[in-house]
């Protein structure tokens, strides 16, 4: 494929507005657009979905370095990939790195920049932080300077002059357009779906970018990205079935943890936690992120679904969201709700931030997920706060931040694991294969009705 990054000088300049209206461009033009997210970002790719049709895939050179990211690459198609970058553009995850930066990924696949800038109340000044950028990292392949909130023609003409003597591309301006905002996205709040973004919607952000972007010019532009990574592994004959809860409440997932485990041999079963009085026919359980205290009340009435979770005898693995509906109880301002209680302690919703930021986990002990001293990368974002956890339940977790002191969670009851780590399994590829070897094997432990090594804790 050929493509572009679309970067920000800072969080909040409207890159997300810009790749959208691109994206959208350039699909109704008749191109496959392929996009990809920088970064762990969950809220972005489920956008980049409803405007191409095509699942959008993230970039993180922290959490799987630069294989793991070119395979994320080559697991993607199209005509044109359109890579949306994270915070600013040399942000990541060490002040005095790269690491983890939209830069960083731009080097890795070969693709230019477009640098989106707020030009809200500038004129030579916004020359000055395009020149920056430029020079801050002659490596970073700069495509050019798109201004985002200009005031008008005149203001871009008076920008586009100041500009010139840099020599870097001015690719266009685009006016402030306060209707094609994204409300309440960047409080991890709301998820894209085409009621929310609904066509007419698409089709102005298609209009606003064409009317203030030359987009021939960028596709004439746009690089052939880095050869992906090779010598994925075939996929394995089905061996068992893993449900996984797909619905408002639980909807995080990385689209390449679900491929890996169809890859090691899993036949993946959706359903939902909110409307299934049942649990569907499964040898494993897996419960994505998403926002189960939105939804409490519903979620904490389907006692018939909360009940056969708490007595589901085989392996059950949830993540932050699916660590809250596994626990005794979710506690919000609105009041308790009890949830299945296949681990004890309650999920208390608090009005800061508890943890925010890149993990690296080391497994304490033996289990489903390998053997101690296997190591993953992850990320967290909660608000909940686990309370009440006893002391004898086996925390199988050692979680480093990038900054401050360890912590040990990853609750384990039996064969039920739950976490506040998002995990990528592009970081251990290991990881899947062990936990479809664990279903596996409750599968003909079931079948046979003999215990397996492998369930032993």
């Amino acid at each position: 494929m050929k493509g572009f990054v679309v970067a920000g000088t800072h969080s909040g300049v409207g890159k997300t507005s810009v790749a959208l209206g691109l994206m959208a461009a350039f699909s109704r033009r008749g191109l496959a657009v392929q996009p990809y997210k920088i970064g762990p970002d969950y809220l972005d790719p489920t956008y980049h979905r409803v405007v191409t049709g095509r699942p959008s895939r993230n970039l993180d050179g922290w959490l799987t370095g630069r294989a793991g990211v070119l395979d994320s690459l080559g697991r993607g198609s199209g005509d044109l990939a359109i890579v949306e970058g994270v915070m600013g553009v040399f942000d990541g995850a060490h002040p005095r790195t790269e690491n983890g930066s939209t830069a960083e990924i731009a080097k890795w696949l070969g693709a230019p920049i477009i640098l989106v800038l707020d030009a809200g109340g500038m004129a030579r000044s916004a020359a000055a932080v395009a020149l920056g950028f430029a020079s801050f990292d002659p490596a970073m392949p700069l495509l050019g300077v798109v201004f985002n909130r200009i005031g008008g023609a005149r203001h871009l003409e008076i920008l586009t002059e100041a500009v010139a003597p840099t020599g870097i591309p001015v690719l266009g301006g685009l006016p402030k357009r306060p209707d094609l905002g994204l409300d309440g996205r960047h409080l991890g709040l709301v998820t894209a779906t085409p009621s929310s973004l609904p066509p007419p919607k698409v089709a102005l952000l298609a209009d606003w970018v064409e009317a203030g972007i030359d987009i021939q010019r960028l596709l004439a532009r746009a690089a052939e990205l880095a050869t992906p990574a090779a010598g994925r592994p075939s996929p394995r004959p089905g061996c068992c079935r893993i449900a996984y809860a797909l619905d408002d409440a639980f909807h995080f997932y990385y689209m390449e943890n679900l491929e890996r485990l169809e890859e090691a041999g899993a036949e993946l079963v959706p359903f939902s936690p909110l409307r299934d009085s049942h649990l569907p026919e499964a040898d494993g359980i897996l419960l994505g992120g998403g926002y189960p205290e939105v939804h409490a009340a519903e979620l904490s009435a389907n006692r018939s679904l909360l009940g056969e979770l708490r007595g589901f005898p085989g392996p059950i693995y949830g993540e932050c969201g699916g660590l809250m509906a596994l626990m005794d109880a979710i506690v919000t301002d609105a009041g308790e709700f009890p949830m299945a209680g296949a681990l004890a302690g309650q999920a208390r919703m608090r009005t800061r931030l508890q943890a925010l930021g890149y993990a690296e986990v080391r497994l304490r002990h033996d289990g489903d997920w390998g053997p101690a001293g296997t190591v993953f990368r992850g990320h967290r974002f909660h608000y909940s706060e686990a309370t009440g956890i006893p002391d004898e339940l086996d925390r199988l977790y050692e979680v480093r931040s990038l900054r401050g002191d360890p912590v040990t969670e990853g609750y384990r009851r039996g064969r039920t694991l739950g976490s506040y780590v998002h995990a990528h399994w592009g970081s251990n590829p290991a990881l899947p294969v062990a936990f479809v070897d664990a279903c596996s094997r409750w599968a003909a432990e079931r079948r046979d009705g003999v215990p397996t090594a492998g369930g032993k804790q």
